[in-house]
This record gives C-alpha cells, structure tokens and sequence, in this order.
C-alpha cells in the first residue's frame, strides 16, 4: 500500500494540528524579524535573510520531532521530495517583500505522500491569515472551515500573477508572459502581482482569487497551495493543461469555470519559445 493509502483522515488532521501549532510559534520571529537584511545571496538576484535561514531550523527542528517526518526546506534541502512521506518548508515566501516592509509574505508547508501533496499550511502572520487543509477538504480559514470554492466568471475574478521582467528568456520568456498578461488583460482588468507564489495560491484556495499563474517550479513554492486549492474544490494544472504533479514546471490554480477560461487564454499565446 502507499503511503497516501495508508495515511486515514485522522491521522492527517493530527499531523497538521501540530505543525500548526510549530507554525504559530515560527510566526513569531517572522513578525519580529520584519525588514531584514539579505544574509545569503542566491541565484539570479534573489537571496535569503536571515530570519529565512532561522526559521527553517526552528521548523525543521521541531516537526521532525514532533511528528518523526523528514523535512524538504528551501534553504537547506534535506529530506529527498520523492520519500514515502516529507514535509515540504519555504520558511519565507515573497523574500522580497519580507525585507522591503511589505505584508504580503508567509510561511509556507506542505506534506507530500509519495509525490502527492495531501496537506498543506500557509501563514500569513502581518495579515492574520492562516489556511490549512488535508486531502478531501475543507479548507480553514483561521481554524473555521470554508465552504467549497463556486464557479465565478473570469470577467469577476482577481487573478494572480508572478512578477517578471519583460527581457527574462529561460523556459518562459518575459515577453511570453507579458503576452500571457496581456491576453487576460482583456478578459479581466483585474490582475494582481503579489510577488509570492504561495500567497497567491492560498488566496485561490480561500476564495479572494478566482485563478493564479506560476512559471515557477520550486516544490517550496507550489506543496501547500496546491493542497489548499484542491482541498478546497479548485483545480490545479500545469501551463499544458497536464495535472500538477512535483515534476510540473509551471502551475494554474483556479475555481472551477475560471481555470477552464485561463488555460484557453495561456494557450493562446502560443510558444513559449518562439519568443526566444
């Protein structure tokens, strides 16, 4: 049997109460360490602070005794993605915006059952905001259960999108994704870039978005909120239109109606590389 087999409700629920639990005491150097400074540079121009980097020991540390499952974090690797059962840690989503001042930051934590994300957490501490939820649903909101997502128009939806720049090339070229953005633009003058993933695909599994873009891979990026919208009745894909998995290089989060109305639009757009 796998592991997602073996893994009963119960079981599941007592696994997210106490990383719930961890996660509101991370929540607290997370709002004290608000606007700090970059510790670690990475690739490209982004970087670590280091609050990133003390937080996923504080988390790490306690989930794997607490709950004896191996942590995945974004700073620190750690647990392989393809275990039985890891957790999977971004102790900061929207770095950026964490050091900059800005609330649209959180903590993010998914569990993933042989490749299967069947739980997933995310915090937002400056907002007051704390989503959970297991495979099957409901979604929480603040420990209080959401009612499944309905299916909003396209035209009535916020949608979110990553942040880029227009002369990135890679497997999606900025001027792909601006081609993307202009396409939905025309559909629905309500766009957003909240510039963290993980924010945004939380806010399609609560409800306050109708649909969400990610050309990004990172399994730190994508666990959680990928839970959090199936659980709550959405559907989550790849830019292809092929079920996300942890392999996925890309991802489309939506209600039900409006994720059919934004793959059309994505494919509209063509190529990727023809606008290399």
């Amino acid at each position: 049997m796998t592991a997602v087999g073996e893994l009963e409700t119960s079981k599941l629920a007592a696994l997210v109460a106490t990383a719930a639990e961890i996660l509101d005491a991370a929540a607290v150097p997370f709002v004290t360490g608000h606007r700090a400074d970059s510790a670690v540079r990475k690739q490209g121009n982004d970087f670590a602070t280091e609050v990133d980097l003390a937080i996923e020991r504080q988390v790490v540390r306690a989930l794997t005794e607490a709950t004896g499952i191996g942590v995945h974090g974004e700073e620190f690797g750690g647990e392989p993605i393809d275990s039985s059962l890891v957790w999977v840690l971004d102790p900061i989503d929207g770095t950026f915006n964490y050091a900059a001042g800005s609330p649209m930051a959180a903590i993010l934590l998914g569990l993933l059952a042989d490749g299967e994300p069947v739980a997933g957490l995310t915090w937002l501490p400056f907002m007051g905001q704390r989503y959970s939820a297991i495979v099957g649903g409901p979604l929480e909101d603040n420990g209080v259960a959401r009612q499944p997502l309905g299916s909003p128009t396209l035209a009535d939806s916020i949608i979110g999108i990553q942040t880029f720049n227009i002369d990135s090339r890679g497997r999606f070229p900025g001027r792909y994704r601006a081609a993307v953005l202009a396409n939905l633009s025309r559909v629905c003058s309500r766009v957003r870039m909240h510039g963290a993933t993980g924010v945004d695909l939380a806010y399609v599994g609560a409800g306050i978005l109708g649909g969400a873009i990610s050309f990004g891979h990172h399994i730190w990026d994508h666990a959680a909120g990928v839970a959090l919208v199936r659980a709550a009745g959405g559907i989550v894909t790849d830019l292809a239109g092929e079920p996300w998995t942890v392999d996925s290089k890309s991802a489309l989060a939506a209600a039900p109606g409006v994720h059919e109305k934004m793959l059309e639009i994505v494919k509209s757009a063509g190529n990727p590389e023809d606008y290399l």
